[in-house]
């Protein structure tokens, strides 16, 4: 039976400016809808420019609160963070394994805190190997940034350098064998291009993309990353106990609202441990942020307090309706816009009679689909200013419609886009279908494209009830295997 509030544990600093720390993790396991615990092993003076002190509390004091916790709460999962010197690391290993070994494991992710964003050293030098020898090897997953595992690495004098995603990817290997049962090696100051990240992948890598870094999303890349700089990517480095890879792709913010970034990951992912994604999280966190203070400025720690079935609009999902009904129906999807007919038509080689009878099908469904667009405008006072809006109904003839004009946007980009690649399987120039990729391809309906993607924004008037967007969702599966259907019919005329 699982939890409504599940109970957590922090033993981490406290941040007096509650940016990170104690602070930050209390934030994060309430807006996940865990009860948290905490344990302070020291207190610092700090704002967003950077430590000014830190004073360590005594580590008996610390074993105590421990006992505190424990003793009464059933903790479900437990997070170390900054331990701060030998003593408190100790302290922390000793008390944590004695109460394993007597009453059985609880998960635990240890964010090995060292160093501030600011550069502020966090744990005595001298602490490292007891991180390493004594909490190591009790971790179900440790979560180290760059600066960290390479610290850790040169402890036990394995090549420490991490300059490329190869690099993070054999660091994390190496990180695993000092005792943990995971390693989370974050990416936030390794610069990844698309190009590194097809380098590194192999058949025993698994890349887990974010939607507008996943295939098929070309509409939404085009349309909504103008801004972006889809080379510049974050990827996150997981090695499982098996020591398969796992790599969480995402792209680069700009941001100075960075502050207790890893203490907040590492508290997610206790949270997600408890219940039953982090990462996200943690991103949306950064790209809503206020900024506060002069200096590196904490995230914004309750986004997601209101639960959402639509993500908030940010400049790296700057159409979270549509990003969404497409995850949600992602095999069909990709059936449709990948279809056996779409691929024949961009080798040139689809036989004549299927292409003219899928033409003249269309012209039918054309027909249908213009008297649908009119119901629509019908039911708007003003279609242009009102036809995003979550108001009334017709947001549901909205989505119905998206899958016959976004699913050919994404059709000819996907198609263009295959053409530019090194011996591609797309025949461009004498393709007897290249008048039908390039208008599909080309600015006049990629405008149309993006009027709709524009149409389907979240607006003001607020999210959608569960049921309601159940009904979208539907709606949209529904129509997307209606277009697969009219290539199904085009390649099966003996029938």
């Amino acid at each position: 039976m699982t939890l409504e509030s599940p109970p957590v544990l922090t033993i981490a600093g406290s941040d007096s400016s509650g940016g990170a720390g104690i602070q930050a993790d209390l934030k994060t396991f309430t807006v996940h809808g865990c009860y948290g615990a905490s344990v302070t092993t020291a207190l610092t003076a700090q704002n967003t420019t950077g430590v000014q002190a830190v004073y360590g509390v005594p580590p008996d004091f610390v074993k105590q609160q421990i006992n505190s916790v424990l003793d009464d709460i059933d903790v479900k999962v437990i997070k170390t963070g900054m331990l701060f010197d030998t003593e408190n690391t100790k302290a922390v290993a000793q008390i944590l394994k004695e109460r394993f070994d007597a009453k059985g494991h609880i998960p635990l992710v240890c964010d090995p805190v060292c160093v501030s964003t600011s550069g502020h050293a966090l744990l005595h030098p001298d602490a490292v190997d007891t991180l390493i020898d004594k909490l190591f090897p009790i971790s179900d997953l440790i979560t180290p940034n760059k600066a960290e595992a390479e610290l850790l690495l040169k402890q036990r004098n394995f090549p420490s350098r991490i300059a490329n995603l190869q690099d993070m990817v054999n660091a994390a290997r190496r990180l695993r064998t000092l005792g943990p049962q995971a390693v989370l090696l974050k990416g936030g100051h390794c610069v990844v291009s698309l190009e590194d990240l097809a380098n590194v992948s192999s058949d025993d890598t698994q890349v887990i993309r974010d939607d507008l870094l996943d295939e098929n999303l070309n509409i939404l890349r085009i349309h909504g990353m103008k801004e972006q700089h889809l080379d510049s990517l974050v990827v996150d480095v997981l090695c499982a106990s098996d020591n398969h890879i796992t790599m969480f792709v995402r792209t680069r913010l700009q941001s100075t609202s960075t502050h207790g970034t890893g203490c907040t990951l590492s508290a997610a992912l206790v949270c997600l441990l408890a219940r039953g994604q982090a990462a996200a999280y943690t991103h949306i966190g950064i790209e809503t942020a206020i900024p506060i203070g002069s200096g590196f400025g904490p995230l914004n720690h309750i986004h997601s307090i209101t639960p959402r079935l639509v993500s908030p609009r940010t400049k790296t999902n700057p159409y979270p309706l549509t990003s969404s009904l497409i995850r949600s129906s992602r095999v069909i999807w990709k059936e449709y816009i990948q279809h056996e007919f779409v691929v024949l038509l961009g080798k040139g080689t689809l036989p004549k009679e299927n292409f003219i009878h899928f033409i003249k099908q269309d012209y039918l469904y054309l027909k249908y689909y213009a008297r649908a667009y009119a119901l629509l405008a019908a039911k708007s006072h003003a279609y242009a200013a009102h036809i995003g809006s979550y108001r009334c109904d017709s947001m549901k003839l909205v989505v119905a419609l998206a899958a016959c004009l976004l699913g050919y946007g994404e059709i000819g980009l996907w198609l263009k886009e295959e053409a530019r690649a090194p011996d591609s399987w797309v025949q461009w120039e004498g393709n007897p279908y290249l008048k039908w990729m390039e208008d599909y391809s080309g600015d006049v309906y990629q405008k149309a494209v993006k009027a709709g993607l524009d149409a389907r924004k979240p607006c003001s008037s607020g999210q959608p009830s569960l049921v309601r967007f159940a009904d979208w969702q539907d709606a949209w599966e529904r129509c997307t295997r209606l277009e697969k259907g009219f290539w199904d019919m085009a390649m099966k005329l003996e029938a």
